[in-house]
């Protein structure tokens, strides 16, 4: 019986290692060269004010330590850990303290990843992934991708982003383009209905969206996601009801 509970206690030692040992533990070190590389990198927090800073650095502190993060074929450096966090805490900044409750690892791999997983859809996948089945609970990232998000010239793609929303819109269960956690019941017909309208208007080449979106519901609600938090001045002028919605959505009106 002694020996049962050694054994045991021995196997939950070891998986409290396995789960903990890529986790970054904060300190006001850490803290320092992240706020340092968050003002050099990131936009989003470079516009906010004092007080939504500290908001941000705390938030992005907690997800790296909440998150483990791990390298294919490449270290991972901290401003790998912190573009992979911003791209977390940018979709939720307007929602409180939200946690990823579907997210225990990000995977990054230098480039795009290897052939043995299969993908539905463009090219556009290869960059990023949210796994399923036996691989719930992480997601894949291409560096190349997530340097492009944070550029100084992004254009209206950011690819880190876009599998974050798709978290956010898994979370309720299913990655349908509705994130019913995030809505109230009285817009999702409307959200649909405005997502079908302007879908139509992609295939008839009338809209600047990333043809992408076509790809379904969940495909068109993260690359309109991308824009909004990537360019929202052009976005509510080219798109004022979808930029409206998403707002409400995110609980964030990135123009102000």
């Amino acid at each position: 019986m002694y020996i049962l509970i050694i054994v045991i206690g021995v196997i939950v030692l070891i998986c409290f290692f396995f789960a903990t040992r890529h986790k970054v533990v904060p300190n006001k070190q850490a803290n320092a060269v992240y706020r340092k590389l968050l003002n050099e990198h990131v936009d989003y927090y470079f516009r906010l004010d004092q007080d939504e800073r500290k908001r941000f650095e705390k938030l992005v502190s907690e997800f790296l330590f909440d998150v483990n993060i791990e390298g294919v074929g490449t270290e991972v450096t901290d401003l790998d850990r912190v573009l992979i966090a911003s791209s977390a805490i940018i979709p939720v900044f307007g929602l409180g303290n939200w946690k990823y409750k579907n997210l225990t690892n990000v995977i990054l791999y230098p480039d795009t990843f290897d052939t043995e997983f299969q993908f539905e859809g463009e090219n556009r996948n290869i960059m990023g992934m949210v796994g399923s089945g036996y691989m719930n609970g992480q997601m894949l990232l291409s560096r190349a991708a997530l340097d492009k998000g944070f550029s100084r010239f992004p254009g209206k793609e950011n690819a880190a982003i876009h599998e974050f929303v798709h978290l956010l819109d898994k979370s309720d269960g299913a990655t349908d383009g509705v994130p019913e956690n995030l809505m109230t019941h009285q817009y999702t017909i409307p959200w649909l209905k405005m997502m079908h309208q302007e879908m139509h208007r992609i295939g008839a080449g009338k809209s600047d969206i990333n043809p992408y979106a076509l790809t379904n519901e969940a495909e068109f609600f993260a690359v309109v996601s991308e824009y909004f938090f990537e360019q929202p001045d052009k976005f509510q002028r080219m798109h004022p009801a979808i930029y409206d919605q998403l707002s409400l959505i995110f609980n964030q009106n990135p123009v102000l």
